[in-house]
């Protein structure tokens, strides 16, 4: 018998992970040996720029941008983190920035690189809730790109060194930020009522973003191709630990994305983390339309071929 694969394994402990990260789960074909990294996004750009890990958690677009650029490794319809970004975008009180189309021909912030899910998300509901023309916007980085190889349109542009996202949106040089996450009495989001908005359009129109993922690197895969099905049900067998103490609102201290999660399964009477493609196909293609969209990749991309061979059909 070949000998049982140990992978290093990086995934922030939340809800849906607790069961597999404590052992409650284990995987049938292989050990997930996990490692802590407190600031998830260094382990991301660890991951693309050194594939330093076996199996990553992995934000959706810089999955997508990574996969454009030649990095082996291959994603898992396994879905760990969703939520809405209608409160992503925020404004200083006074400002004379009253709705989103005030934002054509400003500069607005953004936090960290364009290429991060939460900006594309952000982006994507100013274009398609509010008809704001993006390409219209410069958009001011606060950070560089986790894929280095990634070009930027023209109308993005780096912060000045020593400038920060909520100085110059104070200065007035900013007309908004996506993603700061500023925690201050006159910076509020743009879009009122956000938390309800995406509840809204979760409602009207399906719109129930995916932000992270799980990617696997190629030579695992290659070397234990048994690997990709076994990891997704481990993840998934975890995830319905998770949803049942959801349903049975038995969870000891609901975090906000517990909250979030227990509203979705209200409103749709659903699972609110479905794992596979077929629940999941018509908001990858959402995602992956907005990413061409945006500039972020090329062309259109198929779905499926951005999911590891053996899990096309899984759910759960």
């Amino acid at each position: 018998m070949a000998p049982r694969p140990h992978l290093r394994t990086v995934t922030r402990t939340q809800g849906n992970n607790v069961a597999l990260k404590s052992g409650k789960v284990v995987p049938r074909s292989c050990t997930l040996d996990f490692e802590e990294v407190p600031v998830l996004v260094h382990a991301f750009r660890r991951m693309v720029r050194s594939l330093e890990f076996d199996v990553s958690e992995m934000a959706l677009t810089t999955y997508l941008v990574a996969k454009a650029h030649g990095v082996r490794f291959t994603a898992l319809p396994v879905f760990l983190v969703r939520g809405f970004h209608h409160g992503a975008t925020q404004i200083l009180a006074g400002s004379g920035i009253h709705n989103p189309k005030d934002l054509e021909g400003r500069r607005v912030g953004v936090n960290r690189g364009y290429t991060v899910t939460t900006g594309v998300w952000a982006r994507a509901v100013l274009r398609e809730e509010h008809g704001v023309d993006l390409e219209s916007i410069s958009w001011t980085l606060s950070g560089d790109e986790h894929v280095a190889a990634y070009q930027p349109p023209d109308n993005v542009v780096a912060i000045e060194p020593g400038r920060t996202l909520e100085e110059m949106l104070r200065s007035g040089e900013l007309a908004a930020v996506i993603g700061a996450d500023i925690d201050a009495p006159d910076v509020a989001p743009l879009i009122p009522d956000a938390e309800n908005a995406g509840f809204v359009a979760l409602q009207q129109r399906g719109h129930y973003p995916i932000n992270h993922l799980v990617v696997v690197k190629d030579e695992v895969l290659e070397a234990y191709p048994e690997v990709a099905a076994d990891v997704f049900d481990a993840f998934a067998r975890s995830k319905a630990h998770y949803v049942d103490q959801l349903r049975a609102g038995t969870l000891a201290a609901p975090t906000g994305a517990d909250r979030t999660y227990a509203h979705v399964m209200d409103l749709t009477g659903a699972d609110p983390l479905p794992y596979g493609l077929a629940p999941n196909r018509a908001v990858l293609e959402e995602l992956l339309r907005h990413a061409v969209d945006q500039s972020i990749l090329d062309g259109p991309v198929d779905v499926d071929d951005l999911f590891a061979p053996g899990t096309h059909v899984l759910t759960g």
